[in-house]
């Protein structure tokens, strides 16, 4: 394992306020992105746009210089951002229902200019802060706070995929998913991090990278069964890989 982060907030009256639900992704991402930034040496300029939901958690969990956004518009807030400090590094963090959802034409609009900002995601497949919501993400059948019978997508329509989406509509630099699910997936998981920074470093364009996570407080599960749903029900759709590769 890596050494401490030393830009992962270690203030006592501070961490009651970053703590994630036990079995959540977040803060496996949240480290990942800490050792990038530190191992780039980024940690002193760069700047984050956090969207609204469980990523607002970054408030209290990281030091580095953020923004909240207002729902769902974190690429946006990103390109201002990068076109206003064109010497920072810049990223988003934001949820499915953020990026997705609540956020969706930012999101693509970002990707169809291939801005030079890399896009964070984590898809749980539900809107995770705010009760447990159905998202464009949620699973057919999956039960959530908004589909108490189960998602019928005969009425609301397929899971979506923005990562293919946006690698196979727009012409951006890197498009992944990774997941947190074992040691072997959170180390490849680092190298699509490692790409996504590498690529706006050297004025590539538009990254993106969706990271798959359980939610167990929402879907209901303990956190051992949560992984394995994931595994077994979740990322069997949401296929794991590069989608777009740099210099394709």
């Amino acid at each position: 394992m890596a050494a401490e982060s030393k830009i992962i907030t270690q203030a006592p009256e501070l961490m009651n306020y970053a703590m994630f639900c036990g079995g959540c992704g977040h803060g496996v991402l949240l480290r990942l992105i800490c050792e990038c930034l530190e191992e780039y040496g980024l940690d002193k300029k760069v700047i984050a746009a956090i969207g609204v939901g469980c990523s607002c958690h970054l408030k209290s969990g990281i030091n580095i210089d953020l923004v909240q956004s207002p729902h769902g518009r974190a690429a946006a807030v990103a390109t201002g951002i990068r076109r206003a400090e064109p010497d920072k590094f810049v990223f988003t963090y934001q949820g499915d229902g953020d990026a997705y959802n609540i956020g969706i034409a930012e999101t693509l609009n970002a990707a169809y200019r291939n801005e030079n900002i890399c896009v964070f995601t984590i898809n749980n497949s539900n809107f995770g802060m705010t009760g447990g919501q159905m998202s464009w993400t949620t699973m057919p059948n999956q039960k959530t706070a908004t589909s108490p019978n189960g998602r019928d997508c005969a009425l609301t329509g397929a899971p979506i995929k923005v990562p293919e989406m946006i690698a196979h509509s727009f012409h951006p630099a890197y498009v992944a998913r990774g997941a947190v699910t074992t040691p072997a997936e959170i180390n490849k998981l680092k190298k699509y991090i490692k790409n996504a920074f590498e690529a706006q470093l050297n004025h590539e364009g538009y990254s993106m990278v969706e990271v798959m996570c359980s939610c167990p407080t929402n879907w209901g599960m303990d956190a051992v069964s949560a992984k394995q749903r994931l595994i077994d029900e979740v990322i069997p759709y949401y296929q794991l890989g590069e989608i777009k590769k740099r210099g394709e």
